[in-house]
């Protein structure tokens, strides 16, 4: 384990930055997996930070505004069409119907972002979105925001697990 990590920091700095990036980027692993390795590779937790946040906020853009044709596309089958139907049919009529949740869908978006655990992070986020017919001017700013403090949250996390050893 040791000479993995040793490999990790010899690699050079550019990379460091552009493999922190990417798998910033990965659904699931994301932000939260992002920042441990950046440090692990030798980075400064700043960098990290910025490295992870920059690549974690990219995918949100494509997702929610653009997998709608991908949905209309994987419609045509019978038994994607009535997944993606009911899930999308359900989510915005709960939600046309009820003003107060018009109002705390930003928000909750938000939270659910912000939480840094498996699945609940941009991808998913932006997911849930496009779902709710969000379009990218609303759906972005509390997505990104989610991301900045899920970020927070694991770089404050990866300090305290890098001071303890």
């Amino acid at each position: 384990m040791v000479s993995f990590f040793a490999t990790l920091r010899g690699i050079p700095l550019i990379f460091k930055y552009l493999l922190t990036c990417i798998v910033g980027m990965t659904p699931i692993i994301e932000i939260r997996g992002a920042i441990p390795l950046g440090v692990a590779m030798g980075l400064d937790y700043w960098s990290a930070y910025i490295c992870s946040f920059i690549g974690n906020i990219i995918p949100i853009f494509f997702i929610v505004k653009y997998i709608r044709p991908l949905f209309d596309f994987f419609g045509r089958w019978k038994i994607f069409k009535k997944i993606i139907d009911w899930a999308s049919d359900k989510a915005t009529r709960k939600i046309k119907e009820n003003p107060k949740l018009q109002t705390a869908v930003s928000f909750a978006l938000f939270i659910f972002v912000a939480i840094p655990l498996p699945t609940t992070g941009a991808w998913v986020g932006s997911l849930v979105a496009n779902f709710l017919d969000l379009p990218l001017k609303k759906a972005f700013p509390p997505l990104a925001l989610g991301v900045a403090v899920a970020g927070f949250i694991v770089l404050f996390a990866t300090g305290a697990v890098v001071a303890a050893f």
